[in-house]
């Protein structure tokens, strides 16, 4: 399995930085990641929906460590290519 996309989309909410979508070997896509940001820690939450009882599930999750690994590195990596090239366009 590989992914061969990953597309960021920066917002500007106080926790939620960006909301990422990925696609596994050009045929499969999950979109609706979230990039959040709390107490200088980053990382990425898998789409999810919100229960009856108010709690929330994941609908979408990697089912081991070194695939949540692949996922994170790669969302992550998209989001700080697209935070420089944000702040790139700003500084001209």
């Amino acid at each position: 399995m590989e992914i061969t996309d990953v597309r960021i989309f920066p917002v500007n909410e106080k926790r939620v930085k960006a909301y990422a979508s990925i696609v596994f070997d050009d045929c499969f896509i999950v979109r609706d990641l979230k990039v959040i940001s709390i107490d200088n820690r980053t990382f990425v939450a898998m789409p999810s929906k919100k229960m009856k009882d108010g709690t929330f599930r994941d609908t979408v999750h990697p089912l081991n460590n070194s695939a949540r690994q692949m996922v994170e590195a790669s969302v992550l990596g998209a989001y700080e290519k697209e935070v420089n090239r944000v702040n790139g366009e700003n500084l001209e």
